[in-house]
């Protein structure tokens, strides 16, 4: 295995995860963009950052991305290159918005570009290397495949798996951004060890729903529409509310916007709140107001994109 390209970029997608009841399994990719470009070369690991996580994030061999892309170059038998990496982030880090998964996503997304051949470093595969280096699927699947994604992980074989949906029309997405950040060893931390069975019971009957609404091809009783779909569906009973001591503010606009008729739900480990409907004026005026950065944001329809190399206008 060699190195066929020496300048090679990638785009990748953010994500929200665990969509209210879908806790470490469903995500959405958000129509939000991290740009990464390398050029190999001989000489010590260099790392430019442009917007999100600029004079924060690690500028050689530690970054995540830098980390990804070697590992993957591992993976397949290829040779190790200098690196000089350029990234343009806009994925806000540490909010809840997968900006961890989709550097891991990129990193890989990039060797399989470095390499240049269509049958190495494929989805499933880059899913599966994501997986293995993030801990679970939820937010690397959206990030590879676009869409709203179901992931699991076999605990004994550690195979990925994963279901791609086509969201419909109506779910409309729009973050809300705070100026804090929450780790998500913090957030996880604030969970039980064990749940009530009446819990488990109500959220896999969300969960189930919303992976049903979030297809396409769900047709709700009595007349309901997406909108009451989207509400029923996006409850939880598992992680948000056990989580509130953490990011108090974050569950007070879940609430709040629920209370106004959104289907709201923290994003990922939060502090990001993510509705799946659009919102009125009124709403991101005041939560502007608010201190939060309000984007509307569409459903991103791809996953990580070769966008520089030999294989940027091959589908895989």
């Amino acid at each position: 295995m060699r190195v066929r390209d020496d300048f090679v970029a990638v785009t990748v997608p953010a994500t929200s995860a665990n969509l209210g009841p879908g806790f470490d399994c469903m995500g959405l990719a958000l129509d939000l963009w991290d740009d990464v470009s390398v050029h190999a070369m001989t000489g010590p690991t260099s790392v430019i950052v442009e917007g999100e996580g600029a004079g924060n994030v690690e500028q050689g061999e530690d970054n995540l991305v830098v980390r990804a892309l070697r590992f993957a170059l591992d993976r397949v038998g290829a040779p190790q290159v200098g690196v000089r990496m350029h990234c343009t982030n806009r994925i806000p880090h540490s909010r809840g918005l997968g900006s961890s998964a989709s550097a891991i996503v990129a990193g890989v997304a990039l060797a399989r570009a470095l390499v240049g051949e269509e049958d190495v470093l494929g989805r499933q595969e880059i899913l599966q290397i994501g997986t293995q280096m993030e801990g679970h699927p939820d937010n690397v699947a959206p990030a590879v495949f676009g869409g709203a994604t179901v992931a699991w992980m076999d605990e004994e074989t550690n195979a990925v798996g994963s279901l791609r949906l086509t969201p419909p029309a109506g779910v409309e997405p729009v973050v809300f951004i705070p100026d804090f950040k929450l780790r998500t060893a913090t957030a996880r931390a604030a969970l039980p060890d064990t749940i009530a069975h009446v819990d488990a019971r109500f959220n896999v009957a969300r969960a189930a729903a919303l992976a049903a609404a979030l297809s396409g091809q769900a047709q709700a009783s009595g007349g309901a529409d997406m909108h009451c779909v989207l509400m029923e569906a996006t409850r939880d009973r598992l992680h948000q509310e056990q989580r509130r001591s953490v990011m108090e503010p974050s569950l007070a606009l879940v609430d709040w916007l629920r209370g106004a008729g959104y289907a709201a739900v923290v994003s990922g480990a939060g502090p990001t709140v993510l509705s799946l409907e659009a919102v009125g004026a009124d709403v991101r005026r005041e939560a502007a107001a608010s201190g939060w950065r309000v984007l509307p944001l569409g459903v991103a329809a791809t996953g990580v994109q070769i966008t520089r190399g030999s294989l940027a206008k091959v589908a895989f």
